[in-house]
């Protein structure tokens, strides 16, 4: 006869049982943490998204909120020159990665992504009892596909995390054009990169390629979720099909479409934190550091004797949080987010 935690194990599916879940960068409580771990914009969203918030009248929250998202779409539709049709709204880039896995990949189909990267990608594919099916990149992070590559879904972070590089959009776009399955181009850094990929997937002969982007970097707006993703119509009506009937809250889509309607505001701040960026590139390679061009808002940096966790460790007791990975590839790199200047000097003080 089995015990009642024999029962328990039973009601919980196989692959969640053995799921290694994804880890988050650290949430200090303590105010007086320097947070640079977790990519985070230093800067406050656009004081139109203030406004909204102090004006929203919270009588409308017992009501549902639009099931379409239909004038933020309207808005990202008019940004980016689309039609309506093109536009996913989701909450948080990551449940729009999970709708893809559950949308595009078959039973027993396979996800494909590039390692080192986002570490969410391979939790989703267990999620889904699929197939994990990874590109690793070269020691110096360029890419790297074999021959033969198949998957049912690929995702590609563009500039990648960790390692803050912009993939080469003509790349991308000869891989998207011969891959058989869709392909999802994850532009969470983009607004910090000097190109984009959203003229591949506006073009006339896609058919298998989505750009998604996100308000949680560049306009500051981590704490809402809210992100988005363009494409072929075929691909987002498939997206609606699946979605939660109300998967966007009435506050998220009022506060996205102010920031979505002060575009000046997040470029100004992306300038303070690209020039920033390139201040503590400066400093740290003339410590001696080795330093990936970034194009996001953070650094892949490695010390001069290669020991980024000795690093990690001495910055936390100094409260200063950064991101380390643990690996072959990634194990002499700490992740740094791109602070406010006062912060990257203290950064460097410790250093």
């Amino acid at each position: 006869m089995q015990s009642p935690q024999d029962w328990k194990c039973l009601m919980i599916c196989k692959n969640v049982r053995s799921l290694q879940a994804y880890t988050p960068g650290e949430q200090p409580h303590d105010n007086s943490v320097i947070k640079l771990n977790t990519n985070e914009n230093p800067y406050p969203p656009s004081p139109m998204v203030r406004a909204a918030l102090s004006t929203f009248n919270c009588e409308r929250l017992r009501l549902y909120p639009d099931p379409v998202c239909m004038r933020v779409r309207e808005r990202i539709a008019t940004i980016h020159g689309c039609s309506v049709e093109q536009v996913f709204v989701g909450n948080g880039s990551d449940e729009i990665l999970a709708l893809c896995t559950r949308a595009f990949v078959e039973h027993k189909g396979a996800v494909g992504y590039f390692e080192p990267s986002y570490s969410l990608y391979p939790v989703l594919s267990d999620i889904r009892a699929a197939r994990r099916h990874p590109v690793d990149l070269n020691p110096d992070f360029s890419w790297r596909m074999p021959a033969d590559y198949a998957a049912d879904l690929f995702l590609i972070t563009n500039p990648n995390a960790p390692t803050s590089l912009l993939h080469s959009i003509s790349t991308i776009a000869d891989f998207c054009s011969e891959f058989a399955g869709v392909v999802v181009v994850d532009e969470a850094y983009v607004d910090f990169a000097d190109c984009n990929c959203m003229s591949l997937v506006l073009a006339q002969n896609n058919r298998n390629t989505l750009v998604m982007r996100t308000l949680s970097k560049s306009f500051s707006l981590a704490g809402l979720r809210f992100g988005y993703a363009v494409g072929p119509v075929e691909l987002i009506t498939a997206l609606y099909k699946i979605k939660d009937s109300y998967n966007m809250d009435a506050l998220a889509l009022e506060l996205g479409l102010a920031a979505l309607n002060d575009l000046e505001y997040m470029r100004a701040n992306v300038e303070r934190i690209t020039a920033t960026r390139q201040s503590l590139t400066n400093a740290l390679l003339q410590r001696g550091w080795r330093v990936c061009e970034s194009q996001t808002n953070f650094l892949f940096a490695s010390p001069p004797d290669g020991d980024a966790r000795r690093v990690f460790e001495l910055l936390k007791e100094h409260k200063i949080y950064t991101r380390y990975f643990p690996g072959e590839t990634t194990g002499e790199y700490l992740r740094i987010t791109v602070g406010t200047g006062e912060q990257c000097d203290a950064l460097l003080e410790v250093i």
